[in-house]
């Protein structure tokens, strides 16, 4: 799948040509060799082939020079197009020109109208939406789907470095669903009488599960060999969540009140936002942390400051680079056994170095984005049956984080200051996603919890063994109960 035939034929006379190529998606990356294509046998009037299949999720630069001299005969950006045949006819017009004609033998098939049909299947369906803790559900039905395979879809895969595809909008969806979740069931334990003690051992135990199912069952590196301490991945998802559910709770905890919805100093209208200021300063202080170690860490052999893959990016100039001072403290504080040996990066821009998307310095951002959540289902608590003011600071919030997202990335993918990058969680990474899910946690609180238009089916249902009670009818946000938030949470 994902591939084209392409056969060179070559008119020239010797020497022959060098075909590389370069990824669309492949920013300010190296030509990479693809084939030698002999020169034509002027006694035969022969001339010289090479077949060769080539990538069609992305396009291409095709470039061609002579294999003596290296000098550049023509180069050619297209999209191939999934199970086409190609041929590049490469022919002098006259004893200066070159000519390289792209012919299509055999026109390649439309791979998207299965995805398409589904998608509008769904998208009817979705018309209806679903609510709060259907956000989860929602998210582990794409997991679902992204886990095998995603039908082989390229923007189900993760994105190479820099940029979005469907398959990075699970994992931060769950981080801030999550936080909701925390506010909702923190307040509601409480309510019922629980101490703080007692709430405080469950959030440790629970913790504990997801760290220590994330080490020892989870473990991608068991693919590799028997699994031992010497090659024992210890970043994963389930420790991120766990780690992130530690201290995004533990935090809550120690400001929450049993009261929580009332609030008598001034600036009512920021409540929700002032009632808990020292959690917030401790927020600034971590993404301050993360913003100076990022930028001003010293990293042998790289520059300061530097986010890129490595490898054959930025023209090969920085190949260990991996991820700059978030692979470098992962590498320096865990060991290169102990992260993930196989990321995203490693095809497109064919880096070498280990580099664990879910390591270290990236956690501080995750634990931002859990906060992010918190704040919503705050915000839910805060102005319990006053949907008119919900929705105006789901709309306000999501506002904010766009805002901040687009000065970040300069509404680029490649040249802003910080860009989108689910393989560091870079901060506007965090501030983009969050966006999206005020905005989605806007128009699904309306559609359920305003309208109750519908129960949720089907996307209730996934997780269920997980998150509790199915019989909640067309409730969504104001329907969880203490059992359900704690679930969630």
């Amino acid at each position: 799948m994902d591939q084209a035939l392409l056969l060179i034929r070559n008119e020239l006379p010797a020497p022959g040509l060098n075909l590389a190529a370069r990824s669309g998606s492949c920013h300010q990356c190296l030509y990479q060799f693809l084939a030698f294509v002999p020169p034509s046998n002027e006694s035969l009037r022969k001339p010289g082939t090479a077949s060769i299949m080539v990538d069609t999720q992305h396009p291409l630069t095709l470039l061609l020079n002579s294999s003596v001299g290296d000098r550049d005969l023509c180069k050619i950006q297209y999209h191939f197009g999934e199970f086409g045949n190609y041929s590049l006819v490469v022919k002098t017009l006259n004893t200066q020109t070159v000519s390289c004609d792209l012919i299509i033998n055999e026109g390649p098939i439309n791979s998207y109208l299965p995805i398409l049909f589904a998608f509008l299947v769904y998208m009817g369906i979705l018309a209806i939406l679903i609510a709060g803790r259907l956000l989860m559900k929602l998210s582990l039905v794409i997991m679902v789907f992204v886990n095998y395979g995603g039908g082989k879809y390229w923007f189900f895969k993760h994105e190479s470095w820099n940029g979005l595809t469907v398959a990075d909008l699970v994992f931060p969806w769950f981080v801030f669903i999550m936080g909701t979740s925390i506010a909702l069931a923190l307040g509601s334990m409480l309510r019922w009488g629980s101490s703080k003690w007692k709430v405080l051992r469950k959030i440790l135990w629970r913790s504990f599960v997801l760290i220590l199912l994330g080490i020892i069952v989870v473990n991608p590196n068991y693919c590799l060999a028997p699994l031992s301490w010497d090659n024992l991945r210890i970043p994963g998802v389930l420790q991120r969540l766990g780690f992130t559910y530690l201290v995004v709770a533990t935090l809550e905890l120690l400001f929450t009140r049993a009261d929580s919805g009332t609030w008598e100093g001034q600036f009512p209208a920021l409540q929700d936002v002032l009632s808990y200021w020292p959690q917030w300063i401790f927020i600034l202080v971590l993404e301050t942390i993360w913003l100076c170690l990022t930028f001003f860490l010293p990293v042998p052999d790289c520059p300061r400051g530097y986010l890129g893959p490595g490898g054959i990016g930025d023209f090969g100039k920085y190949p260990n680079c991996t991820g700059g001072a978030a692979g470098y403290i992962d590498r320096l504080l865990l060991g290169e056994k102990h992260m993930y040996q196989h990321p995203s990066s490693g095809v497109t821009y064919q880096s070498t170095m280990p580099y664990d998307p879910e390591g270290i310095l990236g956690t501080i951002n995750s634990i931002v984005l859990a906060f992010l959540g918190l704040q919503a289902g705050k915000i839910t608590l805060f102005y319990k049956d006053q949907p008119k003011q919900i929705m105006s600071r789901f709309i306000i919030w999501g506002i904010v984080m766009g805002i901040i997202s687009a000065v970040l990335t300069k509404c680029s993918k490649e040249e802003g200051f910080i860009p989108i990058n689910k393989n560091l969680w870079s901060i506007s990474y965090v501030t983009t996603m969050s966006c999206f899910a005020f905005i989605l946690l806007l128009l699904i609180y309306y559609l359920v919890d305003v309208k109750k238009w519908w129960s949720g089916a089907p996307f209730l249902y996934p997780g269920e063994g997980y998150s509790g009670k199915s019989d909640r009818g067309g409730q969504g946000l104001a329907g969880l109960d203490c059992d359900e938030a704690s679930g969630l949470a």
